[in-house]
């Protein structure tokens, strides 16, 4: 039966902006959580290095494989309750990091934070549902900025936190936000009436799950099996025989969990592949001047900062992202979220032209870092109007998702790659191996071709098509309403 807007309980829209932003962030803070704690991680889990770094690896694969599946079941059975469910995994994840020391405890722990993921794509769609039309594109515009947000300033605090702590406090502080996050969803958000009825697709969630771990797998573990192996050469095999299996069904099948038609459409497609390049450029300015700041002086080009300080030269980039994110929704709104993007695109590439040129002090690298999280936030905050604007209202957390999944595998990408390129340039430092500076101005040219990339991708997506930022009455009623 359908629920007529008018009757429904209505929200302050701020408010609701407000608390999925909230959610937002605080799942894109467990991207980098942990990452204070990766030089102790052995020792206090009590295991090798390797073994170890799972902790951060099941994040990634759980956060990539969820993120289109959450959508997906949005759509189906209530956002609001499967946004509300990814942040009770979150928060139940955060207890059993925090109450123990067990490498397999820990780990699961990290895969349960890690299937929150969905929660940004589900917040962008839950907007669409919930507010006026002429609150959306600034609304989603924030929404879409808080993964990049969150892992900016996320870094400074977790550092805070963990030395002046012990490393437990971490997943209590995240335990309690996402109890919070928990708590506010149900007060303030109500459920969407948007719902698609229909059988959901669990062979085609199957096959996507396993074609991604597939994927990301050897992207994330090649450094350690060595990327000519028979582990990482073979699962890249398998990766594209299962996604070619996988989207041979997913075309034949009646309800599928992405719907590839919709996705192959020129705005849609051009979009996703741009957000792949947006997200490799935006993890490469987590690596490469975090690493740069730390460096000690005797390297030649080091600074010898903290982690702390490192993290609070970085953080401003955060705080420009989201900042932009409104100036980004008026530039869509006058001239297209085609042009928000290309422009974004632009100005990333532009802040690491300025960090090739100038890293002799903190603040260079902090302007560096504040153009490229200008460029960001607009890149990001145009992406979910441009998906939107070319999809039914009935597939938006689905196709959000797909989009934030193309994201992940950017920064997934961006991870190997630069690390790869710091690990064989070197130079040695007493009985140390560091980072050589010409590895570092080769990761940076890299950056640069993955903004450059973006941009040419953008200007495939057709320059003009009617966005539609809320759905209009009729379109409600042709919805099944739970």
């Amino acid at each position: 039966m359908t629920t007529p807007a008018a009757l429904r309980p209505q929200r302050t829209p701020n408010v609701i902006v407000a608390v999925l932003g909230l959610c937002g962030i605080v799942v894109a803070l467990m991207q980098t959580l942990i990452v204070p704690l990766v030089p102790v991680l052995p020792t206090i889990l009590h295991s090798s290095a390797s073994n170890a770094s799972w902790a951060i690896t099941a994040t990634l694969l759980a956060g990539a494989v969820v993120t289109p599946i959450a959508g997906r079941l949005g759509d189906m059975f209530g956002k609001r309750l499967v946004l509300v469910a990814s942040m009770a995994l979150l928060t139940i994840g955060s207890v059993l990091c925090a109450v123990s020391s067990s490498l397999i405890v820990v780990l699961v722990g990290r895969v349960f934070q890690g299937l929150a993921m969905g929660a940004i794509a589900l917040g962008i769609s839950i907007m669409r549902d919930e507010l006026p039309a002429e609150r959306v594109g600034s609304a989603m515009a924030v929404m879409s900025a808080t993964l990049g947000v969150g892992g900016a300033i996320g870094m400074p605090v977790a550092a805070i936190i963990a030395e002046k702590s012990n490393w437990h406090v971490l997943f209590w502080v995240s335990a309690g936000l996402g109890l919070i996050c928990v708590l506010a969803l149900l007060a303030v958000i109500p459920e969407s009436p948007v719902k698609t009825p229909g059988k959901f697709d669990y062979v085609g969630a199957f096959g996507l799950s396993a074609a991604l771990v597939a994927l990301l797998l050897p992207i994330s573990k090649g450094g350690d099996w060595g990327w000519t192996s028979g582990p990482t050469v073979g699962l890249v095999i398998a990766s594209v025989v299962i996604f070619l299996a996988w989207g041979w069904y997913e075309l034949r099948v009646s309800t599928p969990l992405v719907d590839l038609r919709v996705s192959s459409r020129r705005q849609v497609l051009f979009t996703n592949l741009s957000s792949v390049a947006v997200g490799f450029a935006m993890y490469g300015m987590s690596l490469i001047p975090s690493q740069i700041l730390m460096a000690p002086k005797a390297s030649g080009y080091g600074m010898g900062l903290s982690m702390i300080e490192a993290g609070l030269i970085m953080a401003p980039s955060g705080l420009v992202m989201f900042f932009c994110s409104p100036v980004s929704a008026r530039i869509s709104a006058r001239s297209g979220p085609r042009t928000s993007l290309g422009l974004g695109a632009v100005i990333i590439g532009l802040g690491y032209v300025f960090g090739l040129f100038l890293q002799n002090s903190p603040w260079e690298i902090m302007v560096s870092t504040m153009i490229i999280g200008a460029g960001i936030g607009i890149a990001y905050a145009a992406m979910p109007a441009l998906i939107m604007g070319a999809v039914p209202i009935t597939e938006t957390a689905a196709a959000n998702g797909l989009n934030s999944l193309m994201r992940a595998v950017g920064t997934s990408l961006s991870a190997a790659v630069v690390s790869t390129v710091l690990a064989n340039m070197t130079i040695s430092l007493g009985a140390f191996e560091l980072p050589s500076q010409h590895g570092f101005t080769v990761s940076i040219l890299i950056s640069i071709g993955a903004a450059v990339i973006s941009l040419l991708l953008t200007l495939l997506i057709p320059r003009r098509q009617p966005v539609e930022t809320a759905a209009s009455a009729p379109e409600r009623e042709k919805a099944t309403v739970g």
